[in-house]
């Protein structure tokens, strides 16, 4: 008996992730957690709050890098 060929189940691709949380955004910008702490109370750096909790946008953050990086010679 021929069988038929096994289907594949397919695996959704992982989820992209879109905002990261202070320790997981200071250890993707290379920084202390005190550091960016810092510089989301003075405004300096791309975040959400939301009641508690503050999420730092992936993308404003790649931007925000991005100009830094520009700005100093």
């Amino acid at each position: 008996m021929i069988s038929a060929p096994r289907r594949q189940d397919k695996i959704d691709p992982p989820t992209p992730c879109l905002a990261m949380r202070l320790r997981e955004a200071a250890a993707a910008l290379g920084v202390s957690e005190r550091t960016l702490w810092d510089w989301t109370q003075r405004g300096d750096v791309p975040h959400v709050r939301r009641n508690k909790t503050i999420l730092y946008p992936v993308d404003a953050l790649r931007r925000w890098l991005d100009e830094q990086a520009k700005a100093k010679p």
